[in-house]
């Protein structure tokens, strides 16, 4: 089949250049969404067949391979309107994964964003592009954590601009400054507005829309200057701070009880992580999150990585939600309950997993993770030496890979001051 993809705006009237007018006129089979329709709908020939796209796409793509040939050899030709540059983040792109043998042809007109910073008078070189249209948060998060200074944003009904700006709030990125574009192409509802995030959670914008996030150095600064951390101090209350520390100091976590001892301590977090190979990984599993320490210094370091944490004390969801936000860490996928009771089949298979709590159970638990565990993973594991353990984490550790036929790296012993000492236990395949 034989695809001709044509980018437009949202301007009521659009202008075509004449080869994209001729195209057009000889047409016979069209598609785009509805809002596409209203706007092109007065340059269609009286025969056009219109084909809607709606989720699902795959009854979309049924419709297109069941259309009858159209006189170009043995191949049907479709003419598609889509938003924009179809190749940036567009239908084009839905078109090469769906039917990779297609021809395809496109005509593209800028894409939102590039209307939204010509807009701005903003260059837009050096902007990182970050699409929420039917995505989740991982690559937001992703370019938030790393502190990108300009991030454009495709948004979505559920993606709204006071939603991101919420949600930049709770986690403590308030140094952006947000623009938004409403209905960008239409003279008569097109709209721009730059406003703190503030003020952007409070407001409603129309849609489509989408919006580039400016960093306010002053700002930035002001908040690095906000950020006291000492051996017996937290941050500042109602201020949390996002990602400036390589190993975030034990001191500011919010502990379970308040109790020292349950929290891996940053020097065994950091060598934990090392040892999990982290920067090589796609999704990370920590069964047994506590404070949830762990999974955040890996969500700071490791923006990249899809991360699910579990924990079977329903004291600990709140810790950890409180940590994560306090921190600047969003997009930890908490799963609360026994992890041995828990349905694994619809998460992301992991190739790392840390066990950081088993109840004596940790041989079922390996079992488990085998049963989904990428071939190329690890399961790493910190065994205590303390005199008051009735058994032996090691020996049970042993005796697990061991009946699993798992290969044990050389294990790493570290004792920190008067602590126990702490094995660090990695196996695979």
């Amino acid at each position: 089949m034989r695809f001709v993809v044509v980018g437009i705006t949202d301007h009521p009237q659009p202008w075509f250049p004449p080869e994209v007018l001729e195209i057009i006129k000889n047409g016979k089979v069209f598609s785009g969404g509805k809002r596409h329709h209203e706007i092109v709908a007065s340059l269609l020939p009286a025969d056009a067949t219109w084909i809607d796209i709606t989720v699902p796409l795959d009854a979309v793509f049924e419709q297109y391979q069941n259309t009858p040939r159209l006189g170009r050899g043995d191949g049907g030709e479709v003419i598609v309107f889509a938003s924009g540059d179809p190749l940036f983040f567009g239908f084009a792109n839905t078109i090469k994964r769906k039917m990779p043998e297609a021809e395809i042809v496109v005509y593209p007109t800028f894409n939102s964003l590039q209307m939204l910073a010509h807009r701005l008078v903003m260059p837009y070189h050096d902007m990182r592009i970050v699409s929420l249209t039917g995505r989740p948060w991982q690559e937001f998060d992703k370019a938030l954590i790393e502190r990108a200074e300009k991030i454009g944003v495709l948004t979505d009904r559920e993606h709204t601009p006071s939603a991101i700006a919420q949600r930049m709030l709770d986690y403590g990125y308030t140094y952006y400054n947000m623009s938004v574009g409403e209905h960008l192409g239409n003279p008569l509802l097109e709209k721009v507005t730059t406003l703190c995030l503030e003020e952007a959670a409070q407001c409603d914008f129309g849609p489509p829309n989408c919006l580039i996030l400016n960093m306010n150095d002053h700002k930035l600064n002001m908040n690095l200057s906000q950020i006291i951390i000492n051996d017996n101090s937290c941050p500042i209350h109602g201020n949390p701070c996002p990602n400036h520390f390589f190993g975030i100091p034990d001191s500011a976590f919010v502990l379970l009880d308040g109790r020292e001892k349950m929290i891996t301590k940053m020097p065994i977090r950091l060598l934990t992580l090392q040892a999990l190979d982290l920067p090589m990984r796609h999704v990370f599993w920590d069964i047994g999150f506590c404070t949830g320490s762990v999974s955040i210094e890996a969500r700071l370091q490791f923006p990249h990585l899809t991360i699910c944490a579990f924990e079977v004390r329903p004291e600990c969801e709140p810790i950890i939600n409180e940590n994560a936000r306090r921190f600047g860490a969003p997009g930890i996928n908490i799963h609360m309950g026994d992890f041995l009771q828990a349905d694994i089949s619809e998460l992301p298979a992991p190739d790392a997993v840390f066990i950081g709590g088993h109840g004596g159970r940790l041989k079922d638990i390996m079992v488990k993770i085998l049963s989904v565990l990428a071939d190329d993973g690890v399961i790493v594991f910190n065994s205590v030496v303390a005199p008051k353990v009735t058994t032996d984490s090691r020996q049970l550790w042993d005796e697990a890979c061991s009946e699993l036929g798992l290969q044990q790296d050389p294990p790493e012993r570290i004792q920190l001051n008067d602590h126990h000492p702490i094995t660090i236990l990695k196996c695979r395949r």
